[in-house]
């Protein structure tokens, strides 16, 4: 495709231990990358300016003036990629979570089908907590609930390759949430969108440098209340996501 154009999106915050790892592991797709630090601490801030820097043919860094949460750095970096032109973007952690080489089944998958969302559907080693791991289950649940479907597998893991034109259109019309629910809701509109979702399957491990943002009370009282709003946005679209049945 001659309109294919991605880059790697990648937002930080506080991970200037494993950034670097990350960035080394990612450098052979020969892609380019937006880093996004999210209001990071000085120490971070430097290092991501250091690797633009010295990595300026393939590294671009944007930083926020304060913390956005999870959902609000990645929300200001598909803007940012569609603004420089680029066609889709390849989202991945900055802790090292995600499977790096996997990122070539993702882009040839972005490739067949480049108005879907790709996404990763995570096989967790002995690393994932266990809390994090039975707590998915419920938003599985209410997933399929608010979708009227089975099609979405895993709407919580964050290595995704998604279609700037209607993931930004999307950003624009609605208030998404700027924290850990943001890949939950960003997902499930999208697919009331009609936008195809495409599950990849792709190892996680938790996480290189021991951080971890996700706020156990805070962030599960965000996805409980996204949930509750889904559930009625589903309601009185439930005849038309019904008929998608019929269609597919």
């Amino acid at each position: 495709m001659s309109d294919f154009k991605p880059c790697i999106l990648i937002p930080v915050y506080n991970h200037e231990h494993a950034i670097g790892a990350v960035l080394e592991a990612l450098r052979p797709f020969d892609l380019p990358c937006l880093l996004i630090d999210d209001g990071s601490n000085a120490a971070c801030r430097h290092t991501l300016s250091t690797l633009a820097t010295e990595q300026a043919d393939w590294l671009q860094v944007q930083h926020l003036a304060h913390n956005l949460g999870k959902g609000g750095a990645v929300m200001a970096g598909l803007r940012w990629a569609h603004q420089l032109g680029y066609s889709h973007a390849i989202q991945i952690d900055a802790d090292g979570q995600h499977h790096t080489p996997d990122i070539l089944q993702f882009i040839h998958a972005a490739q067949a089908q480049p108005n879907a969302l790709i996404a990763g559907r995570p096989i967790y080693d002995a690393s994932v907590p266990k809390g994090r791991l039975y707590g998915r289950y419920a938003t599985h649940i209410w997933v399929w609930i608010n979708t009227l479907s089975l099609q979405i597998q895993d709407a919580m893991c964050g290595f995704r390759v998604y279609p700037l034109a209607a993931s930004c259109a999307l950003i624009e019309r609605e208030a998404l949430g700027r924290r850990m629910e943001f890949d939950i809701e960003i997902m499930v509109r999208l697919y009331w969108a009609d936008v195809p979702i495409v599950q990849l399957p792709t190892p996680v491990q938790y996480p290189l440098d021991g951080v971890s943002h996700f706020a156990l009370w805070r962030d599960n009282l965000l996805i409980s209340r996204l949930h509750t709003k889904l559930f009625f946005g589903m309601l009185w679209r439930s005849p038309r996501l019904i008929a998608r049945w019929f269609r597919t």
